[in-house]
């Protein structure tokens, strides 16, 4: 199949031109349309998945009746951008690069995944069985999906994850777990000129809180804590009798995650003020993404393909996360950063590679044909 860019860009701009932000259902319902008659157009089987206000999840097979799956891709639907986003900065581009709201994270690695697939021969496709996953809502931790991520990956062999390669080109091969808490802080109201000695406050409370999550942090280790959000009070001259903190946790070693995991907990049993109730709750959670020796075997794969195609092929390891941690840590051989060069994630400067797109789906449709022929 010869590529055309342009044409490329065509399928793109629908993708891009519409306010998906996580929770933003009829955006997400709208961009899963598009991939749906995409992937009907090749045949295959399409479920919609219903995962309650974050919206639908599509899984897409080829075999769809198949106990195993040879090969399982995953991608998102979401962006961290709010509603309004796509009126400011609709998908544009120039010689070099296309720019737009989720262009790079992930709307060109969903689009290059279909383009693959689409370049394979069928009797080659037929050796294998695939099961394409896009969820909506990886920008906050696949709260509501991960748990029909898991169950599918359950059956998967091995998984390639289709979020943009890095910057310099580089595929990722390991990934920081990360966590999300919000600490709560209840204590007592009073009038703060008449009887302040009656009240008990709650942002005081969590003043001692953010002291002491950041000395928890250890560089040496890679486990960090950062206190992200904070709120409280209702007025200057009330003691407040209420406070929250939203905490991020990243971390290369799970078991030292589970161990500060408890030490957050049970620092609610003693809190530093007296008369204060802390409460603690965990709002999404990632493990880190390490790899293990069949990972190493299918890095093997990637790299010999890339050498066939004069693709240097590098890795790195991240801070940040994707749902390439939920299925590394089931112990599936997982790699992610299979989709186009792009950078400037999450923000304004966001911006997809146009040079990178279609040797990028030149090696995913080599490791595919790779994995086929295996």
């Amino acid at each position: 199949m010869n590529f055309a860019l342009d044409a490329y860009l065509d399928e793109l701009r629908p993708l891009i031109d519409v306010d998906c932000g996580t929770l933003t259902v009829s955006g997400i319902e709208t961009v899963a349309g598009i991939l749906t008659e995409k992937y009907q157009q090749l045949g295959w089987n399409i479920k919609q998945v219903d995962l309650g206000e974050a919206g639908c999840g599509l899984e897409v097979r080829n075999k769809p009746d198949a106990e195993q799956i040879d090969l399982m891709m995953v991608g998102h639907m979401d962006t961290v951008f709010p509603e309004g986003t796509v009126a400011e900065r609709p998908m544009t581009f120039d010689d070099k690069c296309a720019y737009g709201p989720g262009v790079s994270d992930m709307k060109s690695g969903l689009l290059n995944v279909i383009y693959a697939l689409r370049a394979i021969d069928e009797d080659v496709l037929d050796k294998l069985s695939i099961c394409v996953c896009m969820n909506p809502d990886e920008e906050i931790g696949s709260t509501y999906s991960h748990g029909w991520l898991e169950s599918v990956a359950s059956e998967a062999k091995q998984v390639l994850v289709a979020e943009a390669a890095r910057a310099d080109g580089s595929l990722v091969k390991a990934r920081k777990g990360m966590a999300r808490y919000d600490i709560e802080f209840h204590g007592k109201a009073a009038h703060a000129g008449n009887e302040p000695e009656n009240g008990r406050s709650a942002i005081t409370e969590m003043a001692h809180w953010l002291l002491a999550i950041n000395e928890l942090t250890n560089f040496e280790t890679g486990t960090t804590f950062n206190n992200g959000v904070v709120s409280g009070g209702a007025g200057a001259n009330i003691v407040p009798d209420y406070a929250k903190i939203v905490v991020d946790i990243r971390f290369w070693d799970n078991r030292e995650y589970e161990a500060m995991d408890e030490k957050l907990k049970s620092m609610t049993e003693t809190p530093f003020t007296k008369d204060i109730t802390v409460s603690i709750s965990r709002a999404a959670h990632k493990p880190a993404m390490v790899p293990s020796d069949k990972t190493v075997n299918l890095m093997s794969v990637v790299e010999e393909s890339g050498n066939e195609l004069g693709i240097e092929i590098n890795w790195k390891e991240v801070g940040g996360g994707s749902d390439a941690n939920l299925t590394a840590a089931m112990g599936i051989p997982t790699l992610d950063g299979l989709g186009p060069i792009g950078g400037g994630f999450h923000s304004s400067d966001e911006y997809l590679d146009l040079s990178s797109i279609e040797p990028r789906i030149n090696l995913l449709k080599t490791v595919i044909c790779k994995l086929a022929n295996a």
